[in-house]
């Protein structure tokens, strides 16, 4: 597809990322293909990349953000499927809105062939330097200086500092003020976005310790085997590799409970303490004390490379001295004689509350500055890559002088996390889950690109070839919904293998579509019964078709859901609308509204601080006038 530039001057950029991890190289490119020149800036440019705590991508929404950034053009997806150790089908006994994949992925790998990507973009140019200031001229956004003394010319700048700005590593209760991989802290730039007018506020998270594989006694573990039959995470991708490694599983005991407790004294707590942690990924001392009756805790362990013995201990997040953690270790079953090669440790940061930006990520108070990733209070790979997508398109469009892409609820998840970080804020490191969305039924990670990638297509980061692997899953989707309502099978045929699935015999003829609705009956069966083999089709096809089919119904209602609230959305409020009398509306939402005076209900709904409550009653005040000279 034809690129589009924004002219800049020589030396300049449209575009500067500050930061390189997941959300910096997400907005970058995404830039770069857009046709800006863009500036990727990093502390180390060793470290592009980096998966700095587990070696996964994936689950139950994180998964569903990883299909939807492929969806739309973006690169973890198919830099994950280049670096696959593992992969399976979560939730597979469960509805389709719910199975979600996870990968571990072979972290070095993904760094190298992911900084490969970046620096063979020809619109993009990466540079090693720690940004100090951003400049501004008269109001107006005009560049970046590093410590090195360079100055970044940049129309557009994306913060995506992750968990770096001012941090502090604490083992126990000793903190030290660096970063991840060793890195000194960028606290000049921290003062700097303060003294710009953003507000910045502390989060707390932890990382597990990661131990030699020879110390693993694994004959006392249970093995969790790969699934050679899962689907890749992009819909790029073909195949995923037959031979895959495994993790293990083993639990903690009294004993480790017991050693926890008698130095929780020395431990800095995360998810407890005063500076707020991931309320969702605990540290073992936060699971001693909030679940005292349980006696043992699952615990995974899980490869962080195919040419290294590194393995990493999920679910051992703590802040203890490594010398206790060494000891505690050493009472889990498999893990007598553990060797640790990285002590785990707790890490305090600064974030900007998210509140402060545009559902396009871009800041409410200086033009053309974005924030994406942990720096705005979320915590895991995916949900800032997904962030870094949006800000890199929102940067590139701004440029061209076009509205910027905001995703709805009701079309991705990638919706609904920004539209819950822009208008709900956070209060802990803020994690995507199915059960954030309204919708979920609607947003299947299975359906993603049939739901995105005309969008992506649309502002040109989705290219010919995956627009024509799209095409072709979608025309078949289409072409086949059509013939299984049109083929109608008679009783005498199709009773025996009915009889044979313990499925209720038909009294007349019915079509395939109403008879793939019931449970026992699989598509894959039905094909098989009729002698029909399938052409080549993209990962996902075939179960996308008995998906829509066998869900129609709820799909449908959930698509009415969809649209009655886009017509609420819609509905105008009159100029004069007295928020005085509107006594069941908060008396902060009264305020805010009245002041902005928004033209729509969306408009209302989308502003800091008018929660869905208060949306809800103003609806009904609009239905129902009179309610306004009620007492």
């Amino acid at each position: 597809m034809a690129r589009h530039h924004a002219s800049c001057g020589e030396g300049e950029y449209d575009v500067a990322v500050i930061g390189a991890g997941h959300a910096g190289c997400e907005a970058a490119l995404a830039a770069a293909r857009l046709g800006c020149r863009t500036l990727l800036l990093s502390l180390n440019l060793d470290l592009v990349a980096v998966m700095a705590c587990n070696p996964s991508l994936g689950g139950p929404g994180k998964g569903h953000l990883v299909r939807e950034i492929d969806a739309l053009g973006g690169e973890m997806a198919r830099n994950a499927d280049r670096n696959l150790l593992q992969l399976r089908l979560l939730n597979t006994g469960k509805g389709p809105a719910v199975q979600a994949l996870r990968a571990q992925i072979d972290k070095a790998g993904y760094q190298g062939s992911m900084r490969r990507v970046l620096e063979r973009e020809p619109m993009l140019f990466l540079r090693e330097d720690m940004v100090e200031e951003i400049i501004l001229e008269g109001g107006r956004l005009r560049g970046l200086r590093g410590r090195s003394g360079a100055f970044y010319p940049a129309r557009s700048v994306i913060v995506a500092g992750g968990v770096y700005l001012r941090a502090r590593i604490y083992f126990g209760r000793r903190g030290h003020d660096y970063a991840p991989g060793g890195l000194k802290p960028p606290s000049t730039l921290a003062e700097n976005l303060q003294q710009l007018g953003i507000t910045l506020q502390r989060f707390m998270t932890g990382t597990p310790p990661r131990v030699h594989r020879r110390s693993i006694d694994f004959s006392k573990l249970n093995p969790v085997p790969g699934d050679p039959q899962a689907p890749p995470f992009s819909f790029l991708s073909t195949r995923v590799p037959e031979e895959q490694l495994p993790c293990w599983m083993t639990y903690t005991n009294l004993d480790t409970h017991r050693i926890i407790r008698e130095n929780l004294d020395l431990a800095q707590p995360y998810s407890t303490g005063p500076v707020r942690g991931p309320r969702y990924c605990p540290s073992l001392e936060d699971k001693i004390i909030r679940f005292a009756d349980r006696q043992r805790h699952p615990i995974f362990i899980e490869p962080e490379g195919q040419d290294n013995d590194e393995m990493y201990l999920q679910g051992v997040y703590t802040s203890l001295p490594p010398q206790i953690q060494e000891v505690l270790l050493r009472t889990i079953p498999g893990l007598e004689r553990v060797e640790i090669m990285r002590p785990a440790y707790a890490i305090e940061y600064d974030f900007a509350p998210p509140t402060q930006l545009k559902p396009s990520l871009e800041s409410r108070i200086i033009d053309g500055l974005y924030f994406a990733g942990q720096v705005n209070g979320t915590t895991g790979y995916e949900e800032a890559a997904a962030q870094g997508l949006i800000a890199g398109i929102n940067a590139a469009l701004r440029l061209r002088g076009e509205e910027p892409l905001i995703l709805k609820r009701s079309e991705s998840y990638i919706g609904v996390m920004i539209d819950d970080l822009v208008t709900r804020g956070v209060e802990e490191p803020y994690r995507i889950f199915t059960s954030r969305s309204e919708y979920r039924l609607l947003l299947r990670q299975d359906n993603a690109d049939l739901r995105l990638t005309e969008i992506g297509r649309r502002i040109g980061l989705v290219d010919d070839e995956r627009y024509a692997v799209y095409r072709r899953k979608k025309e078949f989707i289409e072409s086949e919904r059509r013939r299984l309502r049109e083929r109608l099978f008679r009783p005498e045929e199709i009773n025996p293998l009915l009889e044979s699935l313990g499925s209720a015999p038909l009294q007349q003829p019915i079509s395939a579509e109403e008879l793939l609705r019931r449970p026992e009956i699989s598509y894959g069966r039905l094909l098989e019964f009729e002698g029909i083999t399938p052409p080549p089709l993209p990962p996902g096809t075939l179960s996308e078709v008995e998906n829509q089919v066998k869900y129609s119904g709820y799909i449908e209602k959930q698509q009415r859901a969809v649209e009655r609230t886009a017509r609420q959305m819609e509905m105008v409020i009159p100029p004069d609308f007295d928020y005085s009398k509107a006594v069941h509306i908060s008396a902060e939402a009264r305020q805010k509204l009245a002041q902005a005076r928004p033209h729509t209900v969306g408009q209302a709904a989308r502003m800091e601080g008018v929660t869905p409550a208060d949306i809800s009653m103003l609806l009904l005040y609009l239905q129902r006038p009179k309610m306004l000279s009620e007492k």
